[in-house]
């Protein structure tokens, strides 16, 4: 909930801002950071008001990818008012149709077109401004998994034997994501942060946390999403399908099939291993348990996929001999 305190500033940021006292304000939704989302209703406009406190919240990034989106022409919201000092924000309200909430048999290959046509526009944004995604980076989000889920969630303490294979296993992780193309990252390209609109792109939220990194990173939280599942055969055909689109746009150069399928399998690994870690984290730290219910979908993901690769069958036997959920 947000706190009486910035309720109070927030509605009086409102009252100041817009130049109006009447009005509705009623909680959206919240996500799993420290932002909060209302829609704000007045006798003529419909907006989503953000509280995203700038102690907690990089709302200077915020601003800078939304404009670097929106000048490509793609679907985000509108930044109609701003307060970086505040942390308050009232912006274009795209309504409630969140992928998650319509995805199924019949609406995904149309919902996933959007996607892929939106995406592959992000991937042509120069994103040198953008922050790297670089080895530092990749490992600090691994190690997420190892501290939060391993030692704080299942109480598991690692021998030096097995803490040093998992870095192993880290390490060549990062050595796939590094030696991928760099591109423009969105960084939680998924189906709680994409919505239907009517057009060929999905409005696109949750941004502003996007890097300078791997090629396959989105493609990969899209169709490998935490909070819903495909078959395998028909996740690599996407994928497939996805790599041809970013040879026609010259995005990726003279890459195969197996090298490509093996790039997004193992940047999935990665992306699975920071999600698990967060999660546990969400319950522990920030006592959010809703989470937890996703771990087992998003662990499934690199119990199937791991035993497929060199670089991570280890942390495949490790799984299956020390993890049960």
């Amino acid at each position: 909930m947000i706190s009486d305190s910035r309720l109070t500033h927030l509605n009086e940021w409102i009252n100041e801002t817009l130049g109006i006292t009447s009005y509705s304000l009623t909680p959206v939704s919240g996500d799993a950071s420290f932002r909060r989302y209302l829609r704000l209703v007045t006798d003529s406009e419909t907006y989503i008001a953000v509280d995203a406190p700038p102690e907690k919240e990089n709302n200077e990034a915020f601003v800078k990818v939304t404009h670097l989106l929106e000048a490509e022409g793609l679907p985000v919201p509108h930044l109609y008012y701003s307060s970086l000092d505040f942390g308050f924000f009232l912006i274009s309200d795209f309504g409630d149709d969140l992928f998650i909430n319509i995805l199924n048999t019949k609406t995904v290959s149309s919902l996933y077109e959007k996607a892929f046509n939106a995406l592959t526009i992000i991937q042509q944004i120069p994103a040198m401004s953008l922050p790297s995604y670089n080895q530092n980076l990749l490992l600090q989000e691994m190690e997420l998994f190892r501290e939060w889920f391993l030692n704080k969630n299942l109480s598991i303490t690692l021998t030096s034997t097995e803490s040093n294979l998992i870095s192993q296993v880290f390490a060549g992780l990062i050595d796939n994501a590094l030696a991928q193309p760099q591109v423009f990252v969105h960084r939680d390209y998924h189906s709680r942060n994409l919505m239907q609109l009517d057009g060929n792109h999905p409005g696109i939220i949750d941004y502003q946390d996007a890097v300078y990194g791997p090629v396959t990173y989105d493609l990969v939280s899209l169709l490998r999403d935490c909070y819903i599942e495909w078959p395998l055969a028909q996740v690599e055909t996407w994928a497939l399908s996805y790599r041809i689109r970013l040879l026609n746009k010259n995005i990726i150069h003279a890459v195969d099939e197996q090298t490509f399928i093996k790039w997004f399998d193992l940047m999935g690994i990665q992306r699975q291993l920071k999600a698990i870690g967060i999660f546990s984290r969400l319950n522990i730290r920030d006592k959010k348990p809703n989470y937890l219910k996703d771990i087992p979908r998003t662990l499934n993901y690199i119990k199937i996929i791991a035993p497929k690769y060199s670089e991570t069958q280890a942390l495949a036997n490790f799984i299956q001999d020390q993890v049960s959920l």
